[in-house]
């Protein structure tokens, strides 16, 4: 596997080597001890599945405190644009976002370490998506920032009124309001 530092500190893209042939293909796609020498050590402890359909857009959610979460996701079918925003109030990065398209086809894998909210919005007909978390989920310590936040100003690449959003996506914290990480 290849592993790609992205512009922002923590933040990595994971290109996996995938052998394929008339039969299909092959690859790995999570060994500890190559992504602890890559990327350090996270103890993952959950894996966790969803499904949505074109225009479903997920985000920015988030944990806070004790029970913020480090992510390694995928898609397994499909493809979505995959978004993780720095909320690490002491870092150079601080509001910034990285974007990355994950599909079944590109098998690429986006690591997104403790201290950022994530949302992925659905670019084919239905997306399976897939994540390894180092925390369980806490309903107490879950919080979400407006998708469309000025301030974030994040280029989604689907017209609002074409965008599928649960009700607490649609009223979540903006931005300037969020808890953010030390």
């Amino acid at each position: 596997m290849e592993y790609r530092k992205t512009e922002i500190e923590g933040v990595y893209i994971i290109e996996p080597r995938v052998f394929g042939d008339e039969r299909g293909y092959f690859f790995e796609a999570w060994k500890k001890q190559e992504f602890e020498e890559n990327i350090g050590k996270v103890n993952f402890m959950q894996d966790n599945e969803s499904k949505s359909v074109r225009g479903v857009l997920r985000g920015l959610h988030y944990q806070k405190g004790e029970f913020s979460q480090a992510k390694l996701v995928r898609v397994i079918s499909g493809c979505v644009l995959d978004v993780a925003v720095d909320l690490r109030k002491s870092s150079p990065t601080f509001g910034k976002y990285v974007a990355v398209e994950l599909s079944g086809e590109n098998k690429r894998q986006f690591f997104i370490p403790r201290g950022f909210a994530h949302g992925f919005l659905v670019l084919s007909d239905e997306a399976v998506f897939t994540y390894k978390v180092d925390n369980p989920y806490a309903p107490q310590s879950e919080a979400s920032i407006l998708w469309n936040d000025a301030d974030l100003a994040i280029e989604w690449p689907i017209s609002t009124e074409k965008l599928i959003l649960s009700q607490k996506d649609r009223e979540a914290t903006p931005f300037a309001e969020a808890e953010y990480f030390e």
